[in-house]
Order: structure tokens, then C-alpha cells, then sequence
């Protein structure tokens, strides 16, 4: 891992990279839509630092593993993966779980029922975005 960007957005330095990778490559995590702290013209949105925080917290410093889907990289050139934690974790789906991303279901992926289900979840139970206001 090298650092996060926001709560969907991390980059990453791969060990090996293979062809058609480099170095150091910017991630964008699939099925996942966490509240925007980074881009240009617009304002920070609601929860957005809280979501990156929780990302830093959950990724720093960890060795990370990267799986693919359908499409490999988006249209600002970002590879396109679901992130495992060393420990097992899959980061995309806890995310969601614990309520610092929507499910991003405008395209088809593997865990998109998983993903929808786990924002139920986390919307019903009141975690993360969908609890009390930041600050209160």
C-alpha cells in the first residue's frame, strides 16, 4: 500500500508488476461510491473526510492484494480492482458494510447483489453515512 486517496481511490505499489502494469498505480475500488474529498472544482462532500479516514485507518501500512473484473482500467486510466487486505479483509464490501461507500451499481460487477444487500444492511442499522451526522 502507499497511501489512500479517499474512500474509494488508493494507490498502490506492486511488487511485481506485470505487463501492461506499473510501478505505482492508482486504484479505483469497484462496486464502490465513497463521498468525494478530492475533486477539483467541487466542494468536500458530506462524510467524505470521515470515509477516507476510515480508509487510512484500515489500510495503512498493510500489504494489500488486488483481483479484477470485467474491465481492467477506467477512463482517467485507473486500474480497476476489488482490494483484499493481508488479513483477508475484502476492503470494497466492508466499505459498504460499515457505511462509508454506497454500493456503485451503474455498472454490472461480480458482488453487485452482495454489495447492494450490505448497503441495506448498513442504511437499516444506521452505520457510518447513514448515522448521525458527522461531529454530533
Amino acid at each position: 500500500m502507499v497511501r489512500v486517496v479517499d474512500g474509494d481511490t488508493v494507490v498502490v505499489r506492486l511488487v511485481h508488476p506485470p505487463a501492461g502494469f506499473a510501478g505505482v498505480e492508482r486504484v479505483r475500488l469497484i462496486g464502490i461510491d465513497a463521498p468525494e474529498s478530492v475533486r477539483p472544482g467541487t466542494p468536500v462532500q458530506p462524510f467524505a473526510r470521515e470515509a477516507a479516514a476510515y480508509a487510512r485507518a484500515a489500510l495503512q501500512g498493510r500489504r494489500v492484494f488486488l483481483a479484477f473484473d470485467r474491465e481492467l482500467r477506467d477512463r482517467y486510466g485507473r486500474v480497476l480492482a476489488y482490494l483484499y487486505r493481508d488479513d483477508g479483509v475484502f476492503f470494497n464490501a466492508r466499505m459498504v458494510e460499515d457505511g462509508y461507500a454506497h454500493a456503485y451499481t451503474r455498472y454490472p460487477f461480480r458482488f453487485m447483489e452482495e454489495f447492494r444487500a450490505l448497503e441495506r444492511g448498513a442504511r437499516r442499522e444506521g452505520r457510518g453515512l447513514w448515522g448521525q451526522a458527522p461531529g454530533k
